[in-house]
């Protein structure tokens, strides 16, 4: 069994913003692998089925981003997951919009819903996806830019990054985390380069 977990908060109020990076790719899955989230377990929205003859688990935790390491624990204790076939997909600060960057292990990086899934599982030690929504400006407060729904340019630039954070999540179960790693980190840095010439 994998699990594929996308970070969010439950309700429309949050659907399109900038902290719901998570829950979108594992809404994209869902579609691409016809893979409906129609139960409701470990305080998750869960779908079940298989993807490239695995067992495959996505999952969306409905206890709000702050506590999504309750979700996780319940679901990794449940099923004696390895944590190396538990992938945590969310956004980050600390990279540009739209970049990706896939890590086999890691800190929080100040993420609290990371932060509270490492609490709970007393380890650092599962693999992420991680989908830059970029630094708040000067004046807001990042809880206030992390939960601001976003609209024009910036929602083309961060769909677009999270059908990529969808690939990378393919590539991870076909080939494991170096191969992801290694094809859309280096894509993303080249990519970017190129772009800022």
């Amino acid at each position: 069994m994998k699990a594929i977990v996308g970070l969010g908060n439950p309700g429309l109020r949050y659907a399109q913003t900038r902290h719901n990076m998570g829950f979108w790719v594992v809404d994209m899955l869902s579609e691409r692998w016809g893979i409906p989230l129609t139960k409701h377990k470990f305080g998750a929205k869960v779908g079940e089925g298989l993807f490239f003859s695995q067992q495959v688990m996505l999952v969306k935790p409905q206890t709000f981003m702050n506590r999504s390491g309750e979700a996780v624990a319940d679901l990794v204790r449940f099923y004696q997951l390895d944590l190396a076939d538990l992938l945590v997909i969310y956004d980050d600060l600390a990279l540009a919009p739209g970049m990706l960057r896939v890590r086999a292990a890691g800190s929080s990086g100040g993420h609290r819903g990371v932060a509270n899934i490492i609490d709970h599982l007393q380890s650092s030690a599962f693999p992420r996806v991680r989908i830059g929504i970029g630094a708040p400006p000067e004046q807001m407060e990042t809880a206030d830019y992390v939960l601001q729904v976003i609209q024009g340019e910036e929602t083309k630039i961060l769909q677009g990054a999270c059908r990529q954070a969808a690939e990378a999540v393919e590539v991870w179960l076909k080939e494991g985390v170096l191969a992801a790693m290694n094809l859309y980190n280096r894509r993303q840095s080249s990519e970017t380069g190129s772009k800022r010439g």
